[in-house]
């Protein structure tokens, strides 16, 4: 006979008591099964817990995440409109290198001044135009291909600006040569024609009017009131002052570039040697010294040693 387990439940409401018996085997079953239900309710316990941290966890990330997005999306769209800025310069920057280098072959032309055949390309070897980026291809995906051009650009830009600048400091180089002989050649007439005065002798084969033979007059003779204002024809520095033969009272100037200007049978002279001049200075006055028939000018120009017509070299 198997012993048997008697259990009696009372209640506290004056109710009969109730007695249950179980088997010895039949309480082992439900403690091991209340063990069983308790272990797994600790596991589940545990489990729920570390989800809970698990999710609390990935929430937080979740919210890091969103903010790193949001700070990433903030970047790359800086990024993007820094490129298409970028472009847009490059394409600028092009666009005024390419109207200066218009401008200096303008500048040339009006100047007749051509370029050496071996100056080469405004950008280069192949000599082509860098082609317009797109500034809007920043904001598609094609903006690495972009960022390429534009780093290939720049680097042909650079050649370019080097380029337009020798070229430039040529031209400028040229100019101030062709200004400087220009400020050395004498270009205006000796006596104002505003003045009274009159041409009385050309450069050109004559009858000596002291001599009666035929000869070769190396000046230009203008016939004015004593005392008239001789002004320098350009400017340079006097090399000579004083009487000089059968010039009489002379001045010579040199202006430079091989050019020399002669101004004879003056009444008085108004700079001495080693004074520089410009242009439109009055330098001596119109005079009857040396030998001469009457109150005028003998005005020589000289380059490289040699007389030519002054007659040539008036503007005025």
């Amino acid at each position: 006979m198997r012993k048997k387990i008697s259990f009696v439940v009372l209640t506290q409401n004056g109710a009969a008591a109730r007695q249950f018996c179980m088997s010895r085997s039949v309480l082992r079953w439900l403690l091991a099964l209340a063990v069983g239900f308790a272990g797994a309710g600790a596991f589940v316990a545990i489990d729920y817990v570390q989800l809970k941290r698990a999710a609390l966890h990935l929430e937080q990330r979740e919210a890091e995440l969103g903010v790193l997005l949001a700070d990433r999306s903030d970047e790359v769209e800086l990024q993007r409109r820094q490129i298409s800025e970028f472009a847009g310069q490059i394409n600028t920057l092009k666009e005024k290198l390419l109207a200066l280098n218009q401008f200096e072959k303008k500048i040339r032309i009006m100047a007749d001044i051509e370029k050496r055949p071996d100056a080469g390309h405004l950008f280069g070897i192949g000599g082509s135009i860098p082609k317009t980026m797109d500034p809007k291809a920043a904001f598609r995906e094609e903006r690495s291909s972009l960022i390429r051009e534009m780093h290939a650009q720049t680097a042909q830009l650079e050649v370019g600006l080097v380029n337009q600048s020798d070229s430039f400091s040529a031209l400028v180089t040229h100019l101030e040569k062709q200004q400087r002989l220009l400020a050395a050649t004498p270009t205006i007439r000796p006596i104002d024609p505003a003045m009274e005065s009159w041409v009385s002798s050309k450069f050109d084969w004559r009858i000596s009017p002291f001599t009666n033979q035929r000869e070769f007059h190396k000046g230009y003779d203008i016939a004015s009131r004593e005392g008239t204002p001789i002004y320098a024809t350009a400017g340079g520095v006097v090399t000579f002052s004083g009487t000089k033969g059968l010039l009489g009272k002379t001045i010579i100037i040199d202006h430079g570039h091989g050019l020399t200007t002669v101004y004879g049978h003056c009444s008085r002279l108004l700079k001495t040697q080693g004074e520089k001049v410009g242009r439109w200075d009055t330098i001596a006055l119109v005079g009857n010294s040396g030998s001469s028939t009457g109150p005028h000018l003998h005005y020589e120009v000289w380059v490289h040693g040699v007389p030519v017509n002054p007659e040539k070299y008036f503007l005025n």
